[in-house]
């Protein structure tokens, strides 16, 4: 309950987040003390985040991709799959010469008698005179989380040395295979964590500026935000290395847009409330005591449904998500708590020279864009119901045209980078599937040895497989119990081509084919991707529905209702959808890709119904006030948009900003991402928050609240809370 005094006297609030302001606001001190030794002792103990460009390293052990893999290192553990593959080519393009092909041989040479560190052999290169490229394989130690900054920084000594030794000839020279990929992928990551952190910040500060027209609120988010991301990120580089998780190397770019932009929209909705209250009369410090009470508990339903989605991917098969989901949880639950105590407590100190030098917080605006917005609203809910539902649906049959990509390597990082240029050099000169061949192995299961006519058979049924361009000779271990078929596919091996091939009619017939008493396994990148495919598949079935389920648990709880959380989670269901089928669109359609990051759909899911709930939230629980003081279920509606709409509009402007940035990132995934996201939340906002959802409540009725009886009027009536009043 809340009890009110007069405009002088202020407030009296109860409850435990009234108890919580309290504190905050009568100890800021020690409230900033606790934050400054917390990210002291997170920040300066915190090990580095390990992170992984490998998909392999994301799927279960139990997967045959993975199982080949372990096999071809048991059976074969002289043999090895190049570390980096160096590719020399004439600078002008012509093919090698005789004196090109020795001065590639002599640089080699050279290298190898550097005994340059993590480089434990280079082989000696293999072209001939007339050839477009000729190729040399590097042999390193297995890359891995533990190792990957110390192989990637021998990686990058070897390419200047590379480059020093081809330095006034006719040769140009380029490396590209796992470990260069890794390192081209963290100098991506890194130069795309600073332009999107850059991007991130101008924006926030651009638009709190215009918002509240003081720089003290702009940057407050900035410091604030900035100091608890560092104790995030070092939290989450703990949870990662004690659980032995891997995370991608894009992760640091998406905590920043997430902290920033979640966290500058909590901060938004306390200081919506703070200037309400002063508005109203309240002293400062009651008046942030107040806005923490009543934005308390709604900010902490919208953080928990985020921080609910989030966790529910750990649920996946796939490693990434497994650390991305608990990682973003751990960064919102932070983000969460410094909103409701470090934001106070230095507003607290700060009191209303926070506003300087506005003097706008003093009057009541009138809203009135947003007052005739909610009195169209109010008056024709369906035809604002129909036109937004009918938007979205022709929005969202573009998911029928979506296909997803699976080379994550290459999506994380721009064209531009040297292990991308090289593949390419490489690939021109070798057949579609040359560049990463497909392993079949072929393992008897008592350690007998195979005859030569089995081995002849099982080569013959695989090659004549529709797809495989042409099958090695088999490598046999000593005691002939294990064969390694390398395959090359027609098709490129990252292609959908390729991996329909590997993952029907080559690992269908390789089964088949083996001989009694042995079986097969196909492994190799492509296979990696087939079961990727297989992966996500299973998660789409089992991460969707438990998110869906939990977060409309949250809602029921928050509005007391079973009705509204249906439609709620259906407009939330509708936006992920058109937010997917715009993107198609937008990449697939006019941009011209081949298709979308495979893991675009999820993160889609997570973020839009996770974030775009949130929006959801404040609008409902503004209407169910409404209905609560009496209102008719159309005027509940209108005056829910006019209060709650312009802090909606607020939020999900910065928010879309935010995630947009990722942008700028420079490569395919995060540019597909930013503008998924982006898109995503500025449908939720001003589409479902504004439209959708208060007209289906307007039309729907009283029986939106059943049977929380949340539309009865109390006598004494409570005083108007607006969850979060957009009033400026």
């Amino acid at each position: 309950m809340v009890s009110v005094a007069g405009k002088t006297g202020g407030t009296r609030e109860h409850g435990v987040f009234a108890r919580l302001g309290r504190f905050v606001v009568h100890r800021p001190w020690w409230v900033i003390a606790a934050w400054a030794l917390l990210a002291v002792v997170v920040i300066s103990t915190a090990p580095a985040l390990p992170t992984s460009t490998d998909e392999s390293d994301a799927l279960p052990r139990d997967y045959e991709s993975i199982q080949a893999s372990t096999l071809g290192q048991q059976a074969f553990p002289s043999a090895f799959t190049p570390s980096m593959i160096v590719v020399f080519q004439r600078a002008d393009g012509a093919a090698l010469n005789k004196a090109d092909s020795d001065k590639v041989a002599q640089v080699v040479t050279e290298l190898s008698g550097k005994h340059l560190k993590d480089i434990e052999a280079i082989v000696p290169p293999q072209a001939a005179t007339g050839a477009p490229v000729a190729i040399s394989a590097v042999k390193m130690p297995q890359l891995s989380g533990a190792n990957s900054q110390e192989l990637t920084s021998s990686a990058k000594a070897f390419r200047t040395e590379l480059q020093a030794a081809v330095s006034g000839t006719d040769l140009k020279a380029g490396t590209t295979g796992t470990v260069a990929q890794q390192l081209d992928s963290q100098e991506a990551s890194s130069n795309s964590t600073g332009i999107v952190g850059i991007a991130t910040v101008l924006l926030i500060l651009v638009l709190l500026l215009v918002i509240f027209r003081s720089p003290i609120i702009a940057l407050l988010p900035i410091v604030l935000i900035g100091i608890v991301s560092q104790i995030a990120s070092g939290l989450i580089s703990w949870v990662v290395k004690l659980f032995g998780m891997q995370a991608d190397s894009s992760i640091s770019s998406i905590l920043i847009v997430v902290l920033f932009g979640v966290g500058t929209d909590y901060i938004l909705f306390l200081m919506f409330r703070y200037r309400e209250r002063l508005r109203a009369g309240d002293a400062p410090k009651q008046a942030m005591v107040t806005a923490v009470s009543r934005v308390g508990e709604a900010i902490t339903s919208a953080a928990a449904v985020v921080i609910i989605a989030f966790l529910t991917m750990a649920l996946s098969l796939f490693g990434f998500f497994r650390s991305m989901g608990p990682s973003l949880a751990i960064a919102v639950a932070v983000t969460l708590l410094a909103g409701l105590t470090l934001v106070p407590a230095v507003v607290s100190l700060l009191g209303t020279k926070v506003f300087w030098p506005s003097k706008a917080w003093q009057r009541e605006p009138r809203a009135a864009r947003f007052g005739a917005v909610g009195r169209a609203v109010g008056r024709r809910p369906a035809i604002f119901a129909g036109v937004s539902g009918v938007v979205m649906v022709a929005l969202a049959l573009g998911v029928f045209s979506f296909n997803p990509t699976f080379d994550l390597s290459s999506g994380s990082m721009p064209d531009t980078a040297e292990s991308q240029v090289t593949m390419k050099a490489l690939e021109k000169s070798l057949p579609a599937g040359a560049t990463s061949p497909t392993n079949v192995y072929l393992q008897s299961e008592n350690g007998t040895a195979f005859t030569q006519a089995q081995l002849d058979e099982f080569r013959a049924k695989i090659a004549g497989v529709h797809g495989v361009g042409q099958v090695g000779e088999p490598q046999l271990n000593g005691p002939r119990s294990v064969a390694n078929y390398s395959v090359v596919l027609a098709d490129d091996p990252a292609s959908d081509a390729a991996i329909d091939t590997v993952g029907g009619p080559l690992r269908d017939t390789a089964h088949a084919a083996a001989p009694p008493g042995a079986k097969a396994l196909v492994g190799g990148v492509t296979a990696v991707y087939v079961d990727i495919q297989d992966t996500m598949n299973r998660d789409y079935r089992v991460v969707f529905p438990v998110a869906a389920v939990l977060i409309m648990l949250v809602l029921g709880l928050l509005l007391r209702s079973v009705v509204s959380p249906w439609y709620v989670m259906a407009s939330v269901g509708l936006g992920f959808a058109a937010t997917l089928g715009a993107t198609t669109w937008l990449f697939q359609g006019i941009v011209g890709e081949s298709g979308l990051i495979f893991m675009i759909p999820l993160i889609i899911y997570m973020f839009v119904v996770a974030l775009g709930t949130d929006y959801n939230i404040l609008m409902m629980a503004r209407l169910r006030e409404e209905a609560k003081e009496g209102k008719p279920p159309r005027e509940a509606a209108a005056l829910a948009v006019r209060h709650t709409g312009p802090t909606i509009a607020a939020a999900g402007v910065i928010l879309a900003g935010s995630l947009g940035a990722l942008m700028l990132a420079g490569n395919s995934l995060l540019a597909e991402m930013g503008f998924a996201l982006a898109f995503g939340i500025l449908v939720a906002a001003f589409v479902m928050a504004m439209f959708f959802v208060p007209s289906l409540t307007a039309l729907i009725g009283r029986a939106a609240w059943w049977p929380g009886h949340g539309d009865r009027a109390k006598a004494p009536a409570e005083p108007r809370d607006p969850v979060s009043s957009g009033q400026r």
